[in-house]
């Protein structure tokens, strides 16, 4: 009788302590392009390992109830083996947000790192520890933890993403002198270091705000109010402008631009056409490329 009266009390105690999950619900996907002569389960014990030190993994301090894990996608496309352990290639990060009162989900980022290389020896552990450098792998995956989680934050509260930016540029920092490339500043515009350094200077913060409003305030109230969501998405999108004019070939605009692009052209195909020409101006201008393609919203 002591015994169940103990056993209740404990399922009480465990009842009144708040929900708790990991931060993420990824799917890790490997794939080989014209790699031959490895066993094909070092690949399926690289893509089991990678899913577990991102989903298993606890990067914050936060609590996340298992429905509010983020959602995200990381295709590693494997195109060259050193050895037997050392593999070269690409990843293609694809991080998605729940919209308010829908099914739907936004695509926040969509895009591809190049320097990928990196050692991997089947069922050895994944290590990682904040503010050193173990293996660039480990840092390469916690570099975008940490982007993901700040983007995500930045899309609920203006800026809140700036503990985990800081984060990801020490993952940057612990890496300077690992000769493994994306991680220096000289190396080009387009990679790990320059993505972080956007997200943190503040010449460039119209584009979080941009985060901030197109989701919060756009997006997530479109459910119950199509117009007034989409005038506000119309609004917020001068501050791809703003910083277009600042810096036209900035790595952030172009990686937002990206993952955007399709989802505007989705919302303004029914607005007004004083909504559709303001929107084809904006976008003309700061991604002329596609041009054609946002004009297609008045067809």
């Amino acid at each position: 009788m002591i015994r169940k009266a103990i056993i209740i009390f404990v399922i009480y105690i465990l009842g009144l302590m708040p929900g708790f999950s990991q931060e993420f619900l990824g799917n890790i996907q490997i794939q080989t392009q014209g790699v031959e002569g490895i066993d094909p389960s070092v690949f399926s014990n690289m893509e089991t390992s990678i899913f577990e030190f991102m989903n298993n993994r606890v990067w914050s301090s936060y609590t996340y109830k298992i429905e509010e894990r983020i959602e995200f996608t990381m295709v590693i496309t494997v195109s060259e083996v050193r050895g037997s352990d050392y593999f070269g290639g690409t990843i293609n990060l694809v991080l998605q947000r729940p919209i308010f009162g829908t099914d739907y989900n936004s695509v926040v980022i969509n895009l591809i790192d190049n320097d990928i290389r990196f050692e991997f020896i089947p069922h050895q552990p994944m290590d990682f520890i904040e503010g050193s450098y173990t293996n660039n792998l480990t840092s390469i995956l916690a570099y975008y933890a940490y982007i993901m989680l700040g983007l995500d934050f930045d899309t609920y509260s203006l800026e809140g993403g700036t503990q985990f930016y800081e984060k990801a540029m020490a993952v940057v920092t612990a890496a300077q002198n690992s000769n493994e490339k994306g991680w220096q500043a000289f190396e080009g515009p387009k990679n790990r270091y320059q993505l972080v350094e956007n997200l943190l200077n503040p010449s460039y913060n119209a584009l979080r705000k941009l985060l901030y409003e197109y989701h919060l305030k756009g997006l997530d109230i479109m459910s119950n109010d199509i117009i007034g969501g989409r005038a506000i998405i119309g609004q917020t999108l001068k501050n791809y402008s703003t910083v277009y004019n600042k810096r036209s070939g900035l790595y952030l605009l172009q990686v937002l631009t990206e993952a955007k692009r399709p989802e505007i052209i989705s919302i303004f195909t029914e607005a007004s056409p004083a909504e559709k020409t303001e929107m084809i101006n904006i976008m003309k201008e700061v991604d002329p490329a596609n041009g054609s393609r946002y004009e297609a919203v008045n067809k």
